[in-house]
């Protein structure tokens, strides 16, 4: 079987998974696009994930989240939406490119190391059955999926359902977009078990206004979950 792999590398040589260089492992990133991707490694906000300045290892609150705090107890976020981490993002959402799923879940897996409980259970934002149609899959069910191979944590990609189809939210203030989710998400009753009483992980593909990761813990918290985090594979910072 490694011959028959080495021999189909020799053929088919692996490439970087946002351009055409050769890469020694599939599903990676070459040197250059690794430069050019915004990961978030450095310091964090604890609970939305915004690059700080300071040391890495603190944990420490940006001024908005000191002034207005989320529901949830932590959060990350594994790259920057800009420049090629938007371009991940976007491929991801809406070109089919599901074989980045493996390298985001390890991306963000790296992400919330720090704040994840061993026993934490992973749970998609839902998407409307609506989108579905079109769009196929839910990006942030697939996220999950693939970071509960990556680390072994349980996930339940439905504990979270849509009540109703919701209008997109571009343009919209937090306010305006947190009243447009209000009783849209829901926990499923029949997943219910599975959460009370334990940690839960939201994840999505992208933090904007915080708006559905907040309406998600409402949720969560409404089925029984003793303590609520979120990761995301991307976190919009705004422009200084």
């Amino acid at each position: 079987m490694r011959q028959l792999q080495r021999a189909v590398s020799l053929i088919y040589p692996d490439q970087c998974i946002l351009c055409d260089h050769r890469v020694e492992e599939q599903g990676g990133l070459c040197g250059e696009c690794w430069a050019q991707t915004p990961f978030l490694d450095g310091l964090v906000c604890d609970t939305c994930g915004v690059s700080l300045p300071g040391s890495e290892g603190e944990r420490v609150l940006c001024d908005e989240c000191l002034a207005a705090p989320w529901p949830w107890r932590a959060g990350r976020a594994a790259v920057s939406y800009k420049d090629l981490g938007r371009r991940v993002v976007l491929s991801l959402k809406h070109s089919d490119r599901l074989d980045l799923v493996p390298a985001c879940a390890s991306w963000m897996s790296r992400a919330g190391n720090q704040i994840l409980p061993e026993d934490a259970v992973l749970v998609p934002v839902p998407a409307h059955w609506t989108r579905l149609l079109t769009r196929r899959y839910n990006q942030a069910v697939e996220l999950s999926r693939g970071l509960a191979q990556k680390t072994g944590l349980e996930y339940v990609p439905d504990a979270l359902q849509r009540a109703r189809r919701t209008p997109k939210q571009d343009g919209m203030t937090f306010e305006e977009r947190y009243a447009n989710l209000r009783d849209a998400i829901r926990p499923n009753e029949k997943r219910i078990e599975r959460l009370r009483g334990r940690p839960v992980c939201i994840i999505d593909d992208v933090m904007t206004s915080g708006a559905t990761l907040t309406a998600s813990t409402d949720a969560l918290y409404e089925a029984g979950a003793s303590e609520v985090f979120t990761l995301v594979l991307a976190r919009v910072e705004k422009t200084p």
